[in-house]
């Protein structure tokens, strides 16, 4: 006995198929990407290296590399350090060098030590094919100290990354048409996450194949430009008369102007003490009342105090008439 089938079971079937199909589809992308990509990402990783390293020659100074991978894909640093007399005229120089060269400054720090001594610190940026010409021009601005050179290859990061974008896009592309044909909410959902996910990861890629092709386009120089340092005098380091007296004459000219760095501190204060009493003597003392003086007291000896004179009374009878 056939049961008989409602007109809308074959949209429904339909529906499933379609919701079976994208799901499949998804997973195979998304397991393509970590899994079979991958492994498609090493065959042409290793197609690429192979014409690489095949292209050692003098093909590969024609630039007949892999597409995408740059035909010197190598990272240059340099750190030099560097005695002048004149660390302004020597920055300058070497501002100009790399300005001429198509590069610029990347970033600079200027310091000055206890002794007076001038410390300039400067990045510079320039292009990897005048990388070597910069760096013998800036060489010949003073005494060379030290330096110090490196050369990284990341030609086989620069595939990858490059292999992977390329995955990465064609997922994204499969992950939109899906969405094309979605129909249910929940499906849209589902795909919209995958979506974001991809292109986040895409994203990613793309800001490190850009950091690769920084790094591998311009070269980066470290120069240090510091002051020419007083020349010690020749001997065997024993310090002698003139090195103890230079000594001496340092040591008591810092406490000549420590004393007088005390002295100008105290100067202010001395000057309000001077004026203060000033001010004491000539105008509050004389105005302040004035004690009566205490009369002189009698003479007194072993035998008790001696008799006073007295005035005798016609004498100072005349004196009142007077």
């Amino acid at each position: 006995m056939r049961i008989p089938r409602s007109p809308r079971s074959a949209p429904s079937v339909l529906a499933a198929v379609l919701l079976t199909a994208s799901l499949a589809l998804a997973g195979c992308g998304g397991g393509g990407d970590f899994g079979g990509g991958s492994a498609k990402s090493d065959a042409g990783a290793h197609g690429r290296r192979a014409d690489v390293s095949g292209a050692s020659g003098p093909a590969s100074e024609k630039g007949k590399t892999a597409p995408g991978a740059s035909p010197d894909a190598i990272v240059r640093t340099a750190s030099l350090t560097v005695e002048t007399g004149d660390v302004p005229k020597a920055l300058a120089r070497a501002r100009t060098r790399a300005e001429d060269a198509g590069g610029y400054v990347g970033q600079e720090d200027t310091s000055r030590d206890a002794d007076g001594h001038e410390r300039t610190r400067v990045v510079l940026r320039v292009p990897s094919g005048r990388y070597d010409e910069v760096l013998a021009g800036l060489q010949g601005t003073g005494r060379l100290v030290d330096r110090t050179a490196k050369a990284v290859d990341v030609t086989d990061q620069v595939v990858d990354v490059g292999s992977r974008i390329a995955s990465q896009r064609a997922g994204v592309d499969r992950i939109r048409a899906l969405m094309g044909r979605a129909a249910k909410l929940g499906d849209v959902v589902t795909l919209e996450g995958e979506l974001s996910r991809r292109q986040a990861d895409l994203e990613a890629l793309l800001a490190r194949q850009a950091s690769l092709k920084d790094r591998t386009e311009l070269a980066t120089i470290t120069l240090t430009l510091s002051e020419t340092p007083v020349k010690e005098a020749a001997g065997d380091g024993t310090p002698g008369f003139v090195d103890a007296l230079a000594g001496g004459w340092h040591v008591f000219a810092a406490t000549l102007r420590w004393i007088a760095l005390a002295l100008g501190a105290a100067l202010p204060f001395a000057a309000f003490a001077a004026l203060s009493a000033l001010l004491w003597l000539r105008v509050v003392r004389p105005r302040l009342p004035r004690r009566p003086r205490p009369a002189p007291a009698a003479p007194v000896t072993a035998l008790g105090p001696l008799p006073s004179a007295r005035p005798v009374p016609g004498s100072a009878g005349e004196a009142d008439r007077d």
